[in-house]
């Protein structure tokens, strides 16, 4: 047991491993260089409105999910306000919209409705959704003998090769894999665990925030300082000091050091490179770190509405030109193929909706000659292609709501350079590392280090977003606090709470 933590990063990653430590006793300070904390979790202001910066969809939360469980081994449940919602994914060349509910049995029904010559083949598709994920200890919170899990090939081959073991109509098989954008799914590399993980997840229960993301955030950094923590925005790390190897302290842009018993890293682990002083860390691991590919990004909009014109629900919006495009890279030339948008909610949320959030795949190719720019700062070129790829992004949004230009007050828009800049990730990466089937090895990185007092946490170490997030913070908070001990904490409050679940 240490006595004393630093956080590198106040992420999503950062907040939940610290909040974890801070419960088990350590004096825990976590620097972040924005000047909100939160990461995904940052919430934002346009015209009154708050818009999710990151997290838009939650998932774990239904009782006895793992989110549920953590959060409330932290007791912050009450503080957090939800809403249910489904998704719905509709095919422009058709207009043909199939709709994804919430619940195993619902999923299944909904589908076989439209496919009835593949009622058994879905059964069996999500019995081996399920089995894949039961592989994994940590997903259900179960405690393990090790770190570290071995899993089977069928959970490590191609996750569209897993779809099509079980589904014949390949219209169905593109359906299944709608979710792709969540987790920069690629045919013949993204391992069929991530697939599974990420599906189960939402299937068992998908809910929103209802007035932004950041008090999730807000109420992890309550546990940290009602336990004698500090959470210090606007305190970037731009320097960390080694000494006979391993860390001594940390060096803020202010010119403040930091020292503790255990250094935590919630940025991306090519920043956290730049950051060490001399020969922390081997050139292989270096290496290796620098190798990894990161995930594709996105271009964004968020649009604030004139009142009473807009309707609002809640369903998640996810949009296709056509079928077969699934698994398909992001390509310039046909973007935006893609889309997914929501009218986000509100404190009491009436029958029309104030906002819309939508979002489109995007590599960063398409923004890379603006590199070496910063924000509002980036040229009237930026500003023109940055102009012609809202309206295309409209273009494509009218067809769900044709009255949107009517309804449009004010568009404010994020392209992967924004992502960069704001979430400090390589090539404005949504998605954390890419997971590769062919090449497990450069696809993972172990929360340990070589550095005996520097651990990993966050979205590149095992899976991204609010999935694999806080399930990682469990395991980087372990190795601080003992294997297993967070885990039965969490599992003992919640059957005295629950029932045994």
């Amino acid at each position: 047991m240490k006595e004393t933590a630093i956080v590198i990063g106040g992420g999503m990653g950062g907040l939940f491993t610290a909040a974890l430590l801070a419960k088990k006793g350590l004096k825990v300070t976590v620097l972040e260089k924005n000047k909100n904390i939160g990461g995904g979790l940052q919430s934002f202001k346009k015209h009154g409105k708050i818009f999710d910066a990151g997290l838009h969809v939650v998932a774990g939360m239904h009782k006895g999910g793992s989110l549920h469980k953590i959060c409330c081994y932290l007791g912050i449940l009450d503080s957090l306000k939800l809403e249910d919602c489904s998704d719905n994914l509709t095919y422009f060349s058709s207009g043909k919209t199939y709709h994804i509910p919430n619940g195993r049995e619902a999923f299944v029904d909904a589908l076989a409705s439209e496919f009835p010559h593949e009622r058994r083949g879905l059964e069996e598709y999500v019995e081996a959704l399920y089995a894949v994920t039961r592989e994994f200890d940590l997903y259900y919170l179960r405690p393990s003998d090790d770190f570290f899990t071995s899993v089977s090939e069928t959970a490590m081959m191609p996750a569209d090769e897993f779809i099509a073991q079980y589904i014949c109509d390949e219209r169905l098989r593109d359906i299944l894999a709608y979710m792709n954008p969540m987790y920069a799914g690629v045919a013949g590399q993204t391992p069929a665990y991530v697939h599974a993980l990420l599906n189960v997840v939402f299937l068992n229960g998908r809910q929103r925030f209802v007035g932004g993301a950041s008090q999730l955030a807000n109420a992890l950094a309550k546990v940290i300082t009602d336990a004698g923590g500090c959470v210090k925005a606007k305190t970037e790390v731009t320097r960390i000091l080694m000494r006979d190897k391993i860390i001594a302290a940390v060096e803020t842009a202010d010119g403040k050091c930091y020292t503790a018993d255990v250094y935590i890293s919630d940025v991306h682990p090519r920043h956290l490179i730049s950051l060490i002083d001399g020969k922390g860390l081997s050139k292989a691991y270096t290496e290796r770190v620098n190798a990894m590919p990161v995930g594709y990004s996105a271009f964004m909009l968020f649009i604030t509405l004139k009142e009473g014109i807009i309707p609002y629900d809640n369903i998640n919006h996810y949009y296709q030109d056509d079928y077969g495009l699934a698994w398909q890279r992001v390509d310039s030339r046909s973007w935006p193929n893609a889309l997914m948008m929501m009218t986000p909610p509100e404190e009491n949320q009436g029958r029309w909706a104030s906002k819309i959030y939508a979002a489109a795949t995007m590599s960063y190719e398409q923004v890379s000659r603006w590199a070496d720019t910063r924000r509002k700062h980036r040229g009237d070129d930026y500003e023109q292609w940055k102009r012609r790829h809202i309206e295309l992004m409209l273009s494509k949004m009218e067809r769900l709501y044709p009255q949107l230009r009517d309804a449009i007050d004010e568009v404010v828009a994020g392209s992967p350079l924004t992502i960069r800049d704001y979430f400090n990730t390589p090539e404005g990466s949504m998605y954390g590392n890419i997971k590769d089937c062919n090449n497990f090895a450069l696809s993972m990185l172990p929360v340990i280090t070589k550095v005996p007092n520097l651990l990993l946490t966050g979205q590149n170490v095992n899976l991204h977003g609010i999935c694999g997030v806080p399930l990682t913070a469990v395991s980087t908070a372990e190795v601080v606090v003992g294997h297993n001990t967070i885990i039965e904490e969490i599992n003992n409050k919640y059957n005295n709470l629950y029932g045994n679940n």
